[in-house]
């Protein structure tokens, strides 16, 4: 083990103890939002600190293991297994202290949009909503819907929805939805199709970190605000009142319109929530040029050409095009069963980095 290494780990197992001292102190647990990020990066830690005390309980146990075998030839084989464990543990260890994307704790904002197919796109829209949703369910994770416009026939032009979750291990929503970004295509039969005929067409996902008011500072003076009256499927007016809101950030020209609430007020909290979450998303960018290659791959255009997966129904099969994943279980995918793809993602951003780092 490196001296750099090892005066890190000698960092974060300091940093874990103060960490879980200032957690029991229930004078932190009055302010929610020092609490929630303390936990947050103490979750963060956890994988860490138990992957050290791992490798530190198995040299303890192969040490013991030779010296007894120097007296008793039955100990060799324990000696020779402990000794076989420590590479991956060493190995899993360097993963771990691979630099984390800052944003892998936080709550996303996921936006999606309907694109190329008119109607049968707006289908698909509703598709890939009621699969993240049906994932967020797996994981246990909340969700909201902030905004969305339906359409006709019961997809969506665009939606917006907050998903949330608790501290954890495993990182938060965004360290596994942040590879979701990019054009979506769907090759299928629409409802449409008398025919019979397989159209292709495509959404449009982004995937934000949703940014507290601590990341990103608004001034009110740089905003322009319109109200109008809110409207469904088919144009017609869905409310009497002008509570629908339309917010234009002046200094980045990012527009962000709401009117999923009754009230002007709540439209209002809502599109600046989506506001903070694009106007974090364009900073990180901005601050880091060498972006991920997954961050990157989050277009704002719904180009079929652009895509970075396929839906084919025909053949039950997805396709994601970034790390030449496929699998057929595409009936299984969109009831939620994100796992295997989102695994192969993370699997090669993780090796790419490893490759960087060595």
């Amino acid at each position: 083990m490196t001296d750099t290494r090892t005066d890190r780990l000698t960092s974060i197992l300091d940093e874990y103890a103060s960490l879980e001292q200032q957690l029991a102190d229930p004078a932190v647990h009055a302010d929610q939002g020092r609490a929630r990020e303390l936990g947050r990066r103490y979750a963060e830690l956890g994988p860490v600190v138990a992957t050290v005390r791992e490798i530190e309980a198995v040299q303890g146990d192969l040490e013991t293991a030779r010296e007894l075998a120097a007296d008793d030839p039955a100990f060799a084989a324990e000696a020779e297994e402990l000794a076989e464990r420590l590479p991956a543990l060493d190995a899993r260890l360097r993963e771990q202290l691979l630099p984390r994307d800052p944003d892998d704790s936080k709550d996303v904002i996921l936006e999606v949009k309907a694109g190329e197919g008119g109607e049968e796109s707006a289908l698909f829209a509703g598709d890939l909503l009621r699969m993240y949703l049906r994932y967020a369910e797996r994981e246990g994770w909340k969700t909201e819907i902030i905004d969305a416009t339906g359409s006709d026939l019961g997809g969506y032009k665009d939606v917006s929805v907050a998903v949330k979750s608790r501290p954890s291990a495993d990182g938060g929503v965004w360290s596994r939805l942040k590879y979701e970004g990019g054009v979506h295509r769907v090759q299928r039969v629409p409802v449409t199709e008398s025919a019979g005929r397989i159209h292709t067409s495509a959404a449009g996902v982004l995937v934000m970190p949703e940014a507290e008011e601590v990341d990103v500072t608004v001034d009110p003076n740089d905003l322009r605000i319109d109200v109008y009256r809110s409207s469904g499927p088919g144009g017609q007016s869905v409310n009497t009142t002008d509570s629908a809101v339309r917010i234009t950030h002046l200094p980045t020209g990012i527009v962000v319109s709401c009117q999923n609430e009754k009230s002007q007020l709540q439209n209002k909290e809502s599109a600046l929530r989506i506001l903070r979450a694009r106007l974090l998303a364009a900073a990180r960018a901005d601050a880091d040029a060498a972006a991920s290659d997954a961050r990157r791959s989050q277009v704002r255009t719904v180009d079929r050409s652009e895509r970075v997966r396929t839906y084919n129904f025909p053949e039950n099969r997805i396709s994601d095009h970034r790390v030449n994943y496929k699998a057929y279980n595409l009936d299984q995918v969109l009831d939620g069963d994100l796992d295997g793809v989102l695994d192969a993602l993370t699997e090669a951003d993780n090796a790419a980095r490893l490759a960087g780092d060595e």
